[in-house]
Order: structure tokens, then C-alpha cells, then sequence
């Protein structure tokens, strides 16, 4: 076990500036993994109405991560009596079984190897996956895709050794204590190491067709406060892609820019520029510079799945005050979605548009945001007690620390008023228009950090 870390959330909170910064260490467990225990607890109201009277927690009881902090970590009588088994125990790191067939020293790859399996922690990563551990993983292969073509004149591998390469690296991350379903839950495999369809895969051919330096230039230090919104790297890529994949739509009619085929070439094409800027840059600024691209991408939708909300509709759609039914069926509904991820500051502003949209659809009018005091960080994962956690849109990381447990860092943690859709159509819908920045929060009289 890690010092019965792991199990409980722990909090701290770091003012700096106008900025609310919170340390957190989550716990998620589910019944499917055989040393983590599910509990059940009474929820508490999670996300409320205006007044007592309308705070009516949902009927039946929710299994949610639970919040202890240090000061209230229960003591227990004996020194020697273990902790309950509610606190999942991670497997003890050993020697991977490598297939022999992959020609890579891994232990070149080793710091990066860490990040990516501390992403993709065991219990968290189906929790995390959309934000932290994919972003990271697919960076990974990136990165090693370009390492292992700095032999060869080749910028991708070839099928048979993609394969042993791609079972090692799992395997090496399974080994540093990673969830051993991350090819599923990130949707990757073997092939995303060979350039698929794309039929430029050398290096030579490669930078005479591509305007390289334009490419390195681009993309050699990406600014992750003005990529997403006025990109520089992002368009480099395109365009060096679309000239690699453009003598795939002389091969056959079907394959004319912009049909299905082209537009797999197109997909394929870019990691070979990835694999490309991966053999350019020192690994620490390439992983950088993908992680910061796969942010900008994540955070223009909403990864939150949503069922009709026939209820919610039923009970909301002619109120026009507060009322404890609206109130009550709003909430448990979002105590639903809310179990699924978490998800970043600009992805709750994203996703509860969407859900706003589909009230409007449905013919409910008033900002029932608003009557039901509906914030932000509602459409998050939740820790027990209200603290719910959004993810900052920058990339995060996971921290593995033996004593503590895992650990990350949350953002706009305030109660800050989920935004109403003023039409129920979110086509138009951009982050990075001035009128939809993020609000500012409260800056504190009293800067600095306050624990971990």
C-alpha cells in the first residue's frame, strides 16, 4: 500500500495572483479491480438550489471517491493494525517481459517511459484518460517512432516490428504501474508506429517535399497560451502533411483530396510529421510541444457522454423561479455525468453548453443554472464533500510520490456559475472569443503555497 495514501483525497490550496490552484490527491476505485474496493456512501448534495428547501439530495446512494485530509485521517488504536481496505494498493513495479524483437534501448526512453506510466496510473486512467494519460501516450509513441528512426532513413516502422515494439512498450508501462488498458482506452495500437497510408515515410523524400525549416521553426517552441487560439505549430503540420499525403490522391480516383481515403492518408501523414519534429527536437521540448497540441485539440469539445434528460425537461421546463423539483431532478442527473471524468476548466465550459442546449431544446428557457446554483466544476468528477476538480486546460501531469499517492493539480476549484446557452445551437460556439474567456477568480490577500 502507499502509506494508505491512495484512497483519500487531499487538498491544499496555492493562491497565486487571480489564479486558485488545488493540490489534489484522488482516490478512484471500482469493483473491477480485485484489490480496490468499492464503498458506498450517502451522497451529499453535490451541486445545489438556492435554498435549503430545495436542497434535495438524489434518493439512492452514489459510489463516489471520498476526501480525507491529513487532519482527519482516522487513527486507529493498535500502531500496527492496517488500514481498511478501501485504500487500493498498486502493484509492486518489477522487470517487464520484453519480447527480445524490439532493437531499442528503452532505458534511453526511461524518463518519458515514467511520465507517461504515471499518467496512465492503474486506477485513474480511465478517469483521467481523455486529458492526461492519452495526451501523454500518444506523445510517447511519437517520440518513439522519431528515436527509432534516428538509424535508419526511415521515419516509421515497419509492420512485423511495430508490433514487438508496441508490446514492449506496454509492457514497460504496465511494469511502472500503468492500467494495462491503455491501448483501448487511448485507442492506439501497433500501426500508429508505421505511417499507415502515407506514402512518404523516408526522410529524404520527406524534406524535399516539406519546407522543413518553416516546420522546425514552427514548432520548435509552442506557446501554450496562444497555439490553441492563433496557431503556429498546429498549421505547419497541416500543411507539411497535406504535401507528404498529396501524391496519394494521384493513385486512384477515390482517393481525391478530401474523400474517405485521403483523408486517412492525411491522418497518417501527420504522425510521420511528428515522427519527423520527434528526430529534431530534444525529447523533453517534443513532448512539450505534443502535449500542448493535444490540448488545444481535447479542449474543443466535450468528452462527457449525455443521455436524453427526458426528466430533467419534464420537471424544468415551465419553471420560472426556484423550485425543488427542477432543482432535485437537475442535480441528479448531473450527479450522473458527473461520475464519468475529469475534465478540464474548458471542457466544463464546453460541456455545459452542450447540456444547456439540450434543456433548450427540449423547451426549458430559464437558466435553470442559475436557480439551481449549477457551477463549473459540477460537471467534473467529484470528491467527497463537493470538491470538485477541473483540470487547468494547460497540459497536467500526475506526480507519483510513495508516502502521498498520485497526485495533480486542479483549477477554477471555485463555485463559478456554469455559463446558459443563449440559443440551443452550439455550432458557433468558440473559447476563443474575448466574450468567452474564462472568469477571473478572486485574487487572495495572501500569496504563496499552503501545503501539499
Amino acid at each position: 500500500m502507499l502509506s494508505g495514501a491512495m484512497g483519500c483525497v487531499k487538498a491544499s490550496i496555492r493562491l497565486d495572483g487571480s489564479l486558485c490552484h488545488r493540490f489534489i490527491l484522488f482516490a478512484i476505485w471500482l469493483s473491477s479491480f480485485p484489490d480496490i474496493m468499492a464503498l458506498e456512501i450517502k451522497p451529499t448534495v453535490n451541486h445545489i438550489s438556492s435554498t435549503s428547501e430545495l436542497a434535495i439530495p438524489p434518493k439512492s446512494g452514489l459510489f463516489e471517491p471520498i476526501e480525507i485530509s491529513p487532519a482527519v485521517i482516522p487513527h486507529y488504536p493498535f500502531p500496527g493494525e492496517s488500514l481498511p481496505p478501501m485504500y487500493p494498493a498498486f502493484p509492486p513495479t518489477y522487470d517487464p517481459v520484453l519480447t527480445g524483437k524490439c532493437p531499442i534501448n528503452f532505458s534511453a526512453l526511461s524518463d518519458i517511459m515514467d511520465k507517461t506510466a504515471s499518467d496512465c496510473s492503474q486506477p485513474l486512467a480511465a478517469f483521467i484518460g481523455n486529458v492526461i494519460c492519452c495526451p501523454q501516450l500518444s506523445s510517447l509513441l511519437h517520440i518513439f517512432q522519431g528515436y527509432y528512426s534516428t538509424s535508419s532513413d526511415k521515419l516509421v516502422l515497419q509492420n512485423v516490428t511495430a508490433n514487438y515494439c508496441f508490446s514492449d512498450i506496454i509492457s514497460i508501462l504496465e511494469s511502472r504501474r500503468a492500467n494495462s488498458s491503455i491501448p483501448t482506452i487511448c485507442s492506439v495500437k501497433s500501426s500508429n508506429l508505421t505511417g499507415g497510408s502515407c506514402p512518404v515515410k523516408d526522410i529524404t523524400t520527406f524534406e524535399k517535399t516539406v519546407n522543413a525549416s518553416k516546420l522546425l521553426e514552427a514548432c520548435s517552441s509552442v506557446d501554450p497560451l496562444k497555439e490553441c487560439c492563433r496557431p503556429i505549430c498546429q498549421p505547419a503540420i497541416m500543411e507539411a502533411a497535406l504535401k507528404i499525403s498529396a501524391g496519394q490522391s494521384l493513385i486512384s480516383d477515390e482517393n481525391i483530396v478530401g474523400g474517405p481515403n485521403h483523408i486517412d492518408a492525411l491522418s497518417d501523414c501527420k504522425g510521420v510529421v511528428y515522427s519527423w519534429l520527434s528526430r529534431k527536437l530534444p525529447l523533453d521540448a517534443a513532448n512539450t510541444a505534443f502535449r500542448i497540441l493535444s490540448s488545444c485539440k481535447v479542449n474543443k469539445v466535450c468528452p462527457l457522454d449525455f443521455k436524453q434528460p427526458l426528466e430533467v425537461i419534464k420537471s424544468c421546463r415551465n419553471v420560472a423561479s426556484p423550485s425543488s423539483s427542477c432543482c432535485s431532478s437537475l442535480n441528479t442527473y448531473i450527479a450522473g455525468i458527473q461520475r464519468q471524468m475529469l475534465i478540464t476548466n474548458r471542457q466544463a465550459i464546453m460541456c455545459a453548453t452542450v447540456f444547456g442546449s439540450m434543456l433548450r431544446k427540449g423547451g426549458v428557457m430559464t437558466n435553470v443554472y442559475e436557480l439551481c446554483d449549477v457551477s463549473l466544476k459540477d460537471f467534473s468528477l467529484q470528491a467527497y464533500g463537493q470538491q470538485g476538480c477541473l483540470l487547468r486546460s494547460l497540459p497536467t501531469d500526475l506526480v507519483f510520490d510513495n508516502p502521498a499517492g498520485v497526485s495533480f493539480t486542479c483549477d477554477l476549484s471555485d463555485d463559478i456559475q456554469a455559463p446558459w446557452p443563449l440559443s440551443s445551437s452550439v455550432t458557433s460556439f468558440s473559447l476563443c472569443a474575448a466574450e468567452m474567456s474564462l472568469p477571473a477568480l478572486p485574487a487572495s490577500e495572501t500569496l504563496g503555497s499552503f501545503g501539499m
